[in-house]
């Protein structure tokens, strides 16, 4: 090939080149519609917290289960949501065992005597106990799921201690359901013997189911049959401890206490409400008979709640001082307030009832004598043992104690006083009682000498003990107690017996018109009832709080942060939130038992039945 040939080979070679370079320079400088990509890339930030998302999902995927020791409840806590569901439960459960104790004992002296008055009475308070019985069982439900929820380490470890208890509760729970419903369902379809044992069978089975509660209760403040690691070594033990049958007694009697003065405020709502004459006779009679039955079970109490203490004494003697002389004493003086205003109230409705009976003037010159004796005994009842003072104040008393009535704020003074209380509300229930009546046995003035002695004997022994104490130990002076409240219950109960005999076919000066009674009786009534349940809710703030950080005193402590032993601001909040909670729960089961004696819509009063919407025609015991 020649050099001209191989020069345009070359040559060609090189166009080519340049034109492709060329096109290819062009080619990339052109307009091309832009391709979007679907996945937007992160910023650094936002990819960072995916990162730790991811590296947290995994982390809680490896993670082992570990049961949780609490949980907290939104806003108000823990402990005090717990606080008010089972305060709830508690007072429904009082009312609702109690009732049905004074029901049939009413329902017991109207088959005696055949007297349909006390046949109608019983089951006007019956009435009360259908909707009460389902608040209680839903409140205990609520309770249970709260204390799961929220405590499981706590609920499971009385699980493990009192487990062979929870079956026979369930099923003395639907027996009690099935005695209810029977109970008020079959008012006069079953044989009346047969409907006292429904009545009975319901008491029976209710304080069962008390016995039962009331030892996981006691359990925690005083726990036995336990090893030292809190294992169970003996049932019998854990279920009988120091303070189960204390407790079993003191709320027994306060449980009847209870439910008398809410039946007996019930009766005064509808007193207060009532229509006509017959009406306002029937509930006039209706309060007195709950006042009656609330007072009765009120005059023991004190004792009951002596025996307490003593038991509470005798487990842990720092409990027990903690609780007169520690943290809790304040409170005893607003307990004392409490309980002067509930003798002062009672006292007052018998006074204000004697004006029912006609020849109420032989008793009444001597009302304010007891009244005189009620006022003092109710100030040294409430005077606290150290003033709560400023510095120039106790520097000028010579310390925190006031010379002279720092002697009225020790037990010996304070057994004392509370002594002569219950004395002079016997007194004046046996003035009511008399009031009307002149006896007609030959030994009248006898018996009425020999119930002075014995008033008098007894009020002198108290006093001696409350004096003496004063010059012993303190071990010496708190025995000193039994025998005061001895002397105390041998007299009622003597006077009790000369007063039934004495008064046998005794002469009527004068009629009682049940009804005639100021309407200011029947707010004392609804005074009587709120003042109980106060009252029954601030002592069971003492009861739970002497275990301060223990859930299971000394065995199972409390770690949440809720552990600390509220003051006594925080607890009478919470106990009055209560209170007002139940009474307006108790106000919708007032009115729902008040439905029944309403006409049916669309029905006029000659549509009503013979008996008027009350207790169904009864055979009585003479027919």
């Amino acid at each position: 090939m020649n050099r001209r040939a191989l020069l345009g080979i070359v040559g060609a070679f090189l166009l080519l080149t340049a034109v492709l370079r060329v096109w290819v320079a062009v080619n990339d400088r052109a307009y091309r519609a832009p391709v979007y990509s679907t996945q937007v890339q992160p910023v650094p930030r936002e990819q960072g917290i995916a990162d730790q998302q991811k590296a947290a999902e995994a982390k809680a995927k490896a993670k082992k289960y570990e049961a949780p020791t609490y949980r907290q409840f939104p806003f108000v806590g823990s402990r005090v949501a717990i606080w008010v569901v089972a305060e709830l439960h508690l007072m429904f459960a009082a009312f609702v065992l109690a009732v049905p104790m004074f029901a049939f004992i009413i329902e017991v002296i109207g088959y005696a005597t055949g007297d349909k008055r006390y046949d109608r009475l019983a089951f006007e308070f019956t009435k009360l106990l259908s909707t009460s019985f389902s608040f209680t069982a839903s409140f205990g439900g609520f309770l249970t799921f709260m204390l799961i929820a929220l405590y499981p380490a706590f609920t499971n470890y009385l699980m493990e201690v009192f487990s062979p208890t929870f079956l026979p509760y369930v099923l003395l729970f639907f027996a009690e359901a099935g005695c209810l419903y029977s109970y008020y369902y079959g008012w006069g379809k079953f044989h009346p013997l047969v409907h006292l044992a429904l009545g009975l069978a319901i008491n029976v089975v209710g304080t069962l189911i008390m016995f039962i509660a009331n030892a996981w209760a006691s359990f925690m403040m005083t726990p036995q049959g336990i090893s030292d690691s809190g294992a169970l070594v003996d049932l019998y033990a854990a279920f009988d401890n120091f303070t189960w049958m204390p407790i079993n007694i003191h709320r027994f009697i306060g449980n009847i206490a209870f439910g008398g003065s809410v039946a007996a405020a019930y009766a005064a709502w509808k007193f207060l409400h009532a229509e006509t004459d017959e009406q306002r006779a029937h509930y006039d009679w209706m309060g007195y008979v709950g006042n009656f039955v609330a007072i009765s079970a009120f005059l023991p109490l004190p004792f009951a709640g002596y025996y307490l203490a003593a038991e509470i004494y005798a487990y842990n003697q720092a409990l027990g001082i903690m609780m007169m002389g520690g943290a809790f004493s304040w409170l005893f003086i607003i307990q004392a307030v409490l309980i002067g205003n509930l003798f002062l109230a009672a006292n007052y409705y018998l006074w204000l009832g004697m004006g029912r009976v006609e020849g109420v003037q032989a008793y009444q010159k001597y009302v304010k004598y007891l009244l005189a004796a009620i006022a003092v005994c109710f100030a040294v009842w409430a005077t606290p043992h150290s003033l709560i003072a400023t510095t120039a104040e106790i520097r000028a008393m010579g310390g925190t104690l006031h010379p002279m009535l720092g002697y009225l704020g020790v037990m010996s003074a304070k057994n004392t006083a509370v002594n002569v209380l219950i004395l002079t509300t016997y007194v004046s229930f046996l003035f009511y009682r008399r009031t009307g009546k002149r006896p007609t046995v030959s030994w009248a003035k006898l018996g009425n000498l020999v119930q002075f002695l014995i008033f008098a004997a007894s009020t002198a022994i108290v006093i001696f003990y409350g004096i003496y104490g004063y010059f012993v130990e303190a071990a010496v002076r708190i025995a000193f107690s039994v025998p005061q409240v001895l002397s105390v219950l041998v007299a009622m109960v003597l006077m009790t017996v000369i007063d039934i005999f004495l008064m046998r076919g005794a002469h009527a000066t004068g009629e009682t018109h049940w009804g005639k009674i100021p309407a200011v009786s029947q707010y004392v009534l609804i005074f009587i009832a709120v003042t109980f349940t106060w009252l029954m809710g601030l002592m069971g703030y003492v009861r739970s709080g002497l275990r301060q950080h223990w859930h299971v005193y000394g065995v199972l402590v409390d770690s949440s942060p809720d552990a600390f032993t509220p003051t006594l601001g925080f607890a009478a909040n919470v106990v009055s939130v209560c209170v007002i909670l139940f009474f307006a729960l108790i106000a919708f089961v007032f009115w729902l038992a008040s439905l029944h004696d309403k006409r049916d819509w669309g029905t006029t009063q000659s549509d009503e039945p013979a008996h008027g919407g009350h207790a169904p025609k009864r055979v009585s015991a003479g027919s």
